[in-house]
């Protein structure tokens, strides 16, 4: 969940390199989104809060626009807005961004939206229930909700050495999964789905995955007496020689993109899930209206 992007978000605007976390990241996200948006014949698509744990903010949605649906986001800060601009401009995606002072309200008409998701940013909601009674109302479809898996290792592990600012909301009841079907059916929403998701060969600690790869591959070095070659070859597989970032797929830079990311996608598809629990940086939950 990566709770040091609390302090250290501006820093993906000014290197634009997300490593290769967030990457992976970002494509098993689109992976199921255009799933559910074929699914359920999705064709705009409203995404609040935006400000979730990951490394440019705003780029969630593009690959929907890219694929043709309508898109909006929503943020709280009006730097943030200006810097998710500039990175759209970069990669042409007319991506429509709104402030808000609160996540209270949401200046949209009624059932303006097919969809309407958020991946781990409901904390930073003031008032859980009635930003999904606001959510509802201008969504008309499926609701997609991403929160951090809380019974991963990472989680836990993060939550014990957060460093969270004394002027961001940072509401963790928001995140209960319990808590959010619970509103949700009472808003008449129909849960339909739920899963344990993100789940790469490398744990949710909060650092560069490179920078923890190099410290692991260093820590067995000296600890067992394993081959050198093998373990430069695991560095060569694990550790990108260069920046790594979804513009460069975004802007047709690196079509090939996706396929690089899902080499590290073995536990994601094959691991059973009391090892996705404990493993998995995050979950998701679906639900759909009563109406489709």
């Amino acid at each position: 969940m990566a709770i040091p992007i609390l302090n250290s978000w501006k820093n993906y605007f000014e290197d634009l390199n997300e490593g290769l976390g967030s990457s992976y990241e970002r494509i098993i996200i689109n992976n199921l989104l255009k799933k559910i948006v074929k699914r359920y014949r999705v064709t705009s698509v409203l995404e609040a809060p935006i400000f979730g744990f990951t490394g440019i903010c705003g780029l969630n949605s593009v690959a929907l626009f890219q694929d043709g649906c309508k898109v909006a986001l929503i943020d709280d800060n009006h730097e943030r807005i200006d810097k998710i601009s500039n990175v759209l401009t970069e990669i042409n995606a007319a991506i429509q961004l709104n402030y808000t002072n609160s996540f209270n309200t949401i200046d949209f008409e009624d059932k303006s939206f097919d969809m309407a998701w958020n991946f781990s940013a409901l904390w930073f909601v003031e008032d859980l229930i009635r930003f999904l009674e606001e959510l509802t109302r201008v969504t008309s479809k499926v609701i997609l909700i991403f929160v951090p898996n809380q019974s991963g290792l990472g989680y836990k592990w993060q939550k014990a050495h957060a460093d969270v600012p004394k002027d961001i909301i940072f509401n963790e009841k928001n995140i209960n999964p319990k808590v959010i079907k619970s509103i949700l059916k009472q808003l008449n929403w129909r849960f339909l789905a739920e899963d344990y998701f993100d789940c790469p060969l490398w744990p949710d600690i909060g650092m560069s995955k490179e920078k923890f790869i190099g410290k692991y591959i260093k820590m067995i070095t000296k600890s067992a007496p394993i081959p050198m070659s093998f373990l430069q070859r695991q560095e060569s597989f694990l550790v990108p020689k260069k920046k790594v970032c979804i513009l460069d797929y975004y802007s047709g830079k690196d079509p090939h993109f996706p396929d690089k990311m899902m080499r590290y996608s073995f536990l994601e598809k094959y691991a059973p899930d009391f090892v996705k629990k404990v493993w998995s940086h995050h979950r998701w939950m679906l639900f759909i209206s009563n109406e489709v």
